[in-house]
């Protein structure tokens, strides 16, 4: 994989709307942040953007805002600022030869994992965390890791154990994100091979049954045959029926994946939780569970 050049103070980091819409005003804290650390803001024209419903502007609209920030090389990261739905409706309309050739960081989660698992498939490297949006209600730690991952600070992480943790230690290149975004792309351009990978999943609002019905897609299409190890992130305010499905989210995926002999982390810190620490996803790992507790280190 391919790792986009790391950030200096002077840099300069785009914030654009890739899927909902946001206003400018709501950016202000973002914007304060980058400023902070030295960097320089660029704002793309889909900031304020209020012509087409819920989304900050027309596919065409959102994918050149998009395709200009990629293109300019005085950029050198790219910020996303709102999730929701509407990233996959643009990624097609983007034409990603340049920024192969000159990756930069794209910066996001939730419906951003259309982007990390497009450009992860071109073996390059993403970073799966805080997005404009959620920064304020976010903690000093998942602030911090953004950080960290920009300016080429080492990355790792040691988190408690959970019951439902697998032990066992193993390396390779992490990939994932949003599980029901990723399930929704099965199939198309924008799938990545997980053979030989460690797969990180996450979601949110989601009917439990939902999570049943995605994860059996995963299976059956033996995906987790083909993982060197799994982690799971925030599986966030999940919803259920009148009548109860019987298992919560965590449950669940225990359950479909028991048969496989592979390590396994539950409750990591990343996904729609305040504690959204960032991950170098197309990033080579090593992750090591153990009755003590987990670590993810980025090699």
């Amino acid at each position: 994989m391919k790792i986009p050049p790391y950030l200096q103070k002077g840099d300069t980091v785009a914030i654009v709307a890739t899927a909902r819409k946001i206003d400018l005003e709501t950016l202000q804290p973002s914007i304060a942040l980058l400023e902070e650390w030295g960097l320089t803001v660029i704002i793309g024209n889909t900031i304020g953007r209020d012509n087409n419903n819920q989304l900050a502007g027309t596919d065409e609209e959102r994918a050149s805002d998009f395709q200009t920030m990629i293109d300019n090389p005085t950029i050198k990261a790219v910020w996303c600022a709102k999730g929701g739905y509407g990233t996959v409706r643009m990624v097609e309309l983007v034409d990603f030869t340049p920024f192969k050739k000159n990756p930069k960081w794209i910066i996001g989660f939730s419906d951003v994992t259309v982007l990390h698992s497009h450009i992860n498939a071109m073996g390059i490297a993403t970073l799966h965390a805080i997005m404009c949006s959620t920064m304020p209600s976010s903690t000093p730690k998942a602030i911090a890791s953004l950080k960290g991952a920009l300016f080429g600070k080492k990355m790792s992480y040691s988190i408690a154990p959970h019951p439902f943790n697998k032990q066992g230690k193993t390396n390779g290149v992490l990939v994932g994100g949003n599980l029901s975004v990723l399930y929704s792309i099965i199939g198309s351009r924008s799938e990545i091979n997980y053979t030989n990978k460690i797969l990180f999943v996450e979601d949110l609002d989601e009917y439990l049954y939902h999570i049943d019905r995605m994860l059996m897609n995963v299976k059956r299409n033996g995906y987790f045959n083909n993982v060197k190890g799994i982690i799971i992130g925030g599986m966030t305010d999940m919803n259920d029926n009148a009548i109860p499905w019987g298992h919560d989210a965590l449950e669940i995926i225990r359950d479909i994946t028991k048969e496989y002999n592979i390590p396994m982390c539950f409750n990591f810190p990343a996904g729609h939780l305040p504690d959204n620490r960032t991950l170098i996803l197309g990033h080579k790992i090593t992750l090591d569970v153990t009755t003590k507790g987990t670590t993810v280190i980025f090699e």
